[in-house]
């Protein structure tokens, strides 16, 4: 039984206190969340999160967390002590950051990004915001070009941190930024450049002009679709006005919408772009 992690567990009786779950070792742990007492049946198989309680005791929990063991998450500080910060992460028991694990003082209230350790001496698991020491800086294995997982995590004046794929450390520069994003975002960028540190360059949108197009023109048709088949946008509107309204660049906006004209599926007028009838 794996602790930190969700795993496929089997109901096998029903105590006072809560359901019995075995694994198939048939090592048993207690299910901690409050059911109704017909809510699961015996021989039952279900996915439960598996951890320790107030009292250090290995139970397990159908709720979801929002990190498991060996990954990333963006979460926020609940409370704090002389000896470290307690992280919210969906379940009763806070996730502890230890004060040496911080490279710096964690503030109630403040966002971080933490990656979740098994501390092998005491079995428990921990964060920590330490974030190179869980990194790896060589024997990459994607290329450019690569659609990755992204987790955002810190602005900078260049841009925005990344963890890519839970492995490695990103960058997105500002110029590559043509949609409004946030810390703690999870979403899907592809690899622009691996550098010789072993870090990262990272865009949103695909690599390459035709499946930038390709992108581009998707992004455009739904809106005007979104929109009952009129956008209020065109060549001469600001690159602000293009951004807020389809997360583009005035460029690829530009690109998307020659393509489309070009393909007779819009049309142009002077306040705005219109979906060409299919039936002319």
């Amino acid at each position: 039984m794996q602790l930190g992690k969700t795993q496929q567990l089997k109901v096998v009786r029903k105590e006072d206190e809560g359901y019995i779950l075995s694994d198939k070792e048939h090592q048993e742990i207690l299910l901690v969340d409050d059911l109704e007492a017909d809510s699961l049946y015996i021989d039952e198989q279900v996915y439960a999160f598996v951890f320790k309680n107030l009292d250090k005791k290995i139970v397990a929990t159908l709720q979801k967390p929002a990190v498991e063991l060996e990954h990333f998450a963006f979460l926020e500080v609940k409370a704090t002590t002389s000896y470290g910060a307690y992280l919210d992460w969906g379940l009763p028991v806070d996730l502890f950051v230890p004060r040496e694990e911080q490279t710096e003082r964690m503030e109630e209230g403040n966002w971080y990004l933490v990656f979740v350790f098994l501390d092998e001496k005491n079995n428990r698991l921990l964060g920590s915001s330490k974030e190179k020491d869980f990194l790896f800086f060589d024997e990459i294995d994607v290329k450019e070009g690569d659609e990755v997982d992204l987790l955002l995590y810190k602005k900078s004046e260049i841009g925005i941190n990344t963890i890519v794929n839970n492995m490695y450390k990103g960058l997105i520069f500002n110029s590559d930024i043509h949609k409004v994003v946030h810390p703690g975002d999870q979403i899907k960028g592809f690899v622009k450049k691996i550098r010789e540190d072993g870090k990262i360059d990272v865009v949103l949108e695909p690599i390459g002009y035709q499946k930038s197009i390709a992108t581009n023109t998707e992004i455009i048709l739904n809106a005007i679709a979104e929109n009952d088949g009129f956008l209020e946008l065109t060549d001469k509107s600001t690159p602000e006005d293009i951004k807020f309204k389809l997360g583009l660049s005035k460029k690829a906006f530009k690109k998307g919408l020659g393509n489309l004209y070009k393909n007779k599926q819009v049309e142009i007028y002077k306040d705005g772009i219109k979906l060409m009838d299919s039936s002319t």
